[in-house]
C-alpha cells in the first residue's frame, strides 16, 4: 500500500458554495451547504481507492464560499494541499463567477441540489454558462430527482456521476508528470511503438524516456541488479512457474543447459525492466546510485523484435509477471509493460489501470471467427454469449496471469481484482493455470518462455486502442463485451491454428446493431490497430469521460447514450454526441499542448 512513483497523490477538493448575503440568507444556509460538502467528501473517501491501494484524500474548504474573497482562499488551500480534482457543491444561488474555480489546471464539476426550497439548480446553470463563456469545461451534476430541503442522502443517479468525476479526473491527475518508458525503439514496423513524444506531452502531461536495449545486456553482464532477490525470483520461478512443451520441430530444440539459461536471464531481464521504471534502493547500497533512481514510469513497453530476440530469449515472461499481480515478492500492484514497445496500448493499459486498479490483458486482435466457420471446422455451434461469433484475443506471452479468471468476486465469479483484494490461494490458482512453453524459433530465434493460458471464464471486460490519425490527432475506441468459455475441444483446435503456446482470451463483443457494432465482423473490421487493451469491467462510459478531460476524441464505442458523460458544454458543439466530442476537443485542443 505504498506510493512506488516519485510525487504525492492528487487530493479531490470539495468547495461548498454559498449565497454570500448575510443577516439571514447565509446563516439559513451555512450549515446545510457544509454539511453537503463533508457527505460528498466521505463518500469519495470511502468508495475510491488508487491503484497502490491508498485511500484517496479530500479536501474541503475552511468555510463556505460566498465571493471572491473566500473563493481564493480556498484556492490558496488547495494548492498548498495538491488538489487536482476540485467538485463544487450548492444546495442554493450563489454569485456564479464570483464563487467559481477558476483555475485553468483543476479538473471540475459543480453539484446543484435538485431542491425548490433553494435554487441549487439555479446556481448550476448560471455556473455553467459563465465556464461556457470562460472555456472552462467543467461537468454538470444535477439529480433526476426532487429533494426536501433537510434531505442530506445523495441519490444514486448524482453518486454514479460523481465516482465517474472523481475516478477519471485522478486518472489524468496521476499521469500527469510520470513518464512512459521505451526500452528500444520501433518494433517490426508498428506504428504504435514508434513513440509519440508529442502526444505524451501535449495530451497526458508525460515525460518520454527513452533507453536502448543494450542497457539490459549491460545490466545482466556487469551485474546490475539485486543479487539476492535474484536467488529469491529464480527459486520462485522455477517452483511456480511450470514449463510446458516444447513445440520447436527436433533441430530447433534448445539444449538443458541453454534452457535453465534462458530462465535465468528472463528473471534477470524482469527485475532489470522494473529497476529501470520505478528504480531500486537496493542498487544504491551496491553503488549504482544513478540506476537506484529508476526513471518514474509508470508505464513502459519493450521492443524485443527483432533486434533483441533474434539471438536473446524473448521478454514475454518478464512482461507476463511485471504485468500480474504477483511475483516472487507477494501479492503487489501489477506494473503496466506493453510487448514489442506498443505506447499506445500501453497508455490503453495504463487508462483501464488507472480506472478500475486491476492489471490489464495486452493482446492481438487476431482472428473474427463466424458462426458459420467455428461449425465448418469444429461441427459445433456457438452458444450463450459466444453466440454471433467471437474475437480471438492472443499474444506471444506478455498477457497479465491475472486473466486467467481464477480469482473470484464477492458472488463467486470469475473475476480480475485489485491486488489487495486478491488471496494467495487465488494467485497461485492463477499460476498452476499457466504453462511456460519455449518460444517458437521461427519468431523468436533466441529463445524464451511464453506464457500459455486461456480466459477460463465469463467476465464482463472492456478493450480499448488509442490510435494517432493525421489530421485529427489521438482518437480512442471502445468495446465492450464478454470473455467466453469454449468447449475444451472447440478451443484446441481454434487455438492450434494460431500458436498453441500464446495466451488466450475469446471476446464477445455487445452487438447494438448499428455501426460498428453491426455485428462481430464490424467491429473487428473497424478496430484501427493490431492490439488492444482489456480491463475487466465494463467502464466505457469511464473511458469516455477521461478521454473528455484529456480532449480525446471517441470515435467507436458500444456504450448506451444515457451512459455518457462529459463536460457540460459539448453540448454547445451540437446535438449529436460523438460529432459535439470531435469539434470540442478541436476547439479545446489537448490538455497541456499550446493552443
Amino acid at each position: 500500500m505504498t506510493n512506488r512513483l516519485i510525487g504525492r497523490m492528487p487530493k479531490v477538493g470539495i468547495r461548498p458554495v454559498i449565497d454570500g448575503r448575510e443577516r439571514g440568507v447565509r446563516e439559513s444556509l451555512e450549515e446545510q451547504c457544509m454539511i453537503m460538502a463533508k457527505n460528498a467528501a466521505k463518500f469519495i473517501e470511502d468508495n475510491l481507492k488508487f491503484p497502490n491501494g491508498e485511500k484517496v484524500t479530500c479536501i474541503i474548504a475552511d468555510t463556505n464560499i460566498g465571493g471572491v474573497a473566500e473563493a481564493a482562499m480556498c484556492a490558496d488551500k488547495f494548492e498548498k494541499e495538491g488538489v487536482a480534482v476540485s467538485l463544487t457543491v450548492t444546495p442554493a444561488w450563489c454569485y456564479g463567477t464570483e464563487v467559481m474555480d477558476a483555475d485553468p489546471n483543476t479538473i471540475k464539476a459543480i453539484w446543484g441540489f435538485n431542491g425548490t426550497e433553494r435554487p441549487g439548480a439555479v446556481y448550476l446553470a448560471a455556473a455553467l454558462a459563465g465556464y461556457a463563456q470562460k472555456g472552462l469545461p467543467v461537468f454538470s451534476i444535477y439529480g433526476r430527482e426532487i429533494q426536501d430541503v433537510g434531505d442530506n442522502e445523495i441519490h444514486d443517479d448524482v453518486k454514479q456521476k460523481i465516482l465517474a468525476f472523481v475516478k477519471s479526473g485522478l486518472a489524468v491527475a496521476q499521469m500527469k508528470g510520470k513518464s512512459y518508458l521505451s526500452i528500444g525503439y520501433s518494433s517490426m514496423g508498428i506504428v504504435g511503438s514508434m513513440v509519440d513524444q508529442n502526444f505524451f506531452h501535449d495530451y497526458l502531461g508525460m515525460r518520454t524516456e527513452f533507453v536502448d536495449q543494450t542497457e539490459i545486456l549491460r545490466r545482466i553482464e556487469e551485474g546490475i541488479y539485486d543479487k539476492e532477490e535474484y536467488k529469491k525470483a529464480l527459486k520462485w520461478t522455477l517452483k511456480n512457474c511450470i514449463e510446458g512443451k516444447d513445440y520447436n520441430k527436433e533441430s530447433l530444440k534448445s539444449t538443458k543447459e541453454r534452457k535453465q539459461w534462458e530462465w535465468e536471464t528472463v528473471v534477470k531481464m524482469t527485475l532489470i525492466i522494473r529497476d529501470l521504471m520505478i528504480g531500486n534502493p537496493n542498487l544504491k547500497t551496491l553503488g549504482y546510485n544513478e540506476e537506484a533512481f529508476g526513471r518514474n514510469a509508470i508505464v513502459s513497453g519493450f521492443q524485443g523484435q527483432r533486434q533483441w530476440t533474434d539471438y536473446m530469449p524473448n521478454a514475454d515472461f518478464s512482461e507476463a509477471i511485471l504485468n500480474s499481480s504477483f511475483d516472487w515478492n507477494g501479492i503487489r500492484q501489477a506494473f503496466l509493460v506493453a510487448t514489442e514497445n506498443d505506447s499506445l496500448n500501453g497508455v490503453s493499459m495504463l487508462f483501464g489501470h488507472l480506472l478500475t486498479n486491476t492489471a490489464q490483458i495486452f493482446s492481438d486482435v487476431r482472428t473474427y471467427w463466424s458462426p458459420e466457420s467455428v461449425k465448418r471446422v469444429t461441427t459445433k455451434e456457438l452458444t450463450g454469449k459466444a453466440k454471433e461469433g467471437i474475437i480471438h484475443l492472443i499474444n506471444s506471452g506478455s498477457t497479465t496471469l491475472d486473466a486467467t479468471a481464477q480469482q473470484r468476486n464477492k458472488n463467486g465469479e470469475p473475476s480480475m481484482k485489485p491486488f489487495w483484494e486478491i488471496t494467495e490461494l487465488e494467485a497461485q490458482n492463477c499460476l498452476k493455470a499457466t504453462q511456460w512453453s519455449q518460444a517458437v524459433k521461427e519468431y523468436f530465434r533466441g529463445g524464451g518462455y511464453s506464457s500459455q493460458l486461456k480466459t477460463d471464464g465469463e467476465m464482463p471486460v472492456t478493450m480499448s486502442r488509442i490510435n494517432l490519425v493525421k489530421g485529427i490527432g489521438p482518437v480512442l475506441q471502445i468495446a465492450e463485451g464478454w470473455t467466453v468459455v469454449l468447449d475444451d475441444d472447440v478451443h484446441k483446435i481454434l487455438d492450434d491454428r494460431t500458436n498453441p503456446t500464446w495466451p488466450t482470451t475469446w471476446f464477445a463483443p455487445i452487438i447494438t446493431g448499428h455501426g460498428a457494432f453491426m455485428d462481430v465482423y464490424s467491429v473487428m473490421s473497424n478496430w484501427g490497430a493490431n492490439h488492444g487493451a482489456i480491463s475487466y469491467g465494463h467502464i466505457g462510459a469511464d473511458l469516455i469521460t477521461l478521454a473528455s478531460m484529456l480532449r480525446i476524441p471517441v470515435n467507436m464505442h458500444n456504450v448506451s447514450e444515457e451512459k455518457i458523460f462529459r463536460p457540460a458544454l459539448w453540448a454547445s458543439f451540437g446535438e449529436n454526441k460523438e460529432g459535439q466530442d470531435f469539434r470540442a476537443c478541436l476547439a479545446y485542443g489537448s490538455r497541456y499542448g499550446i493552443k
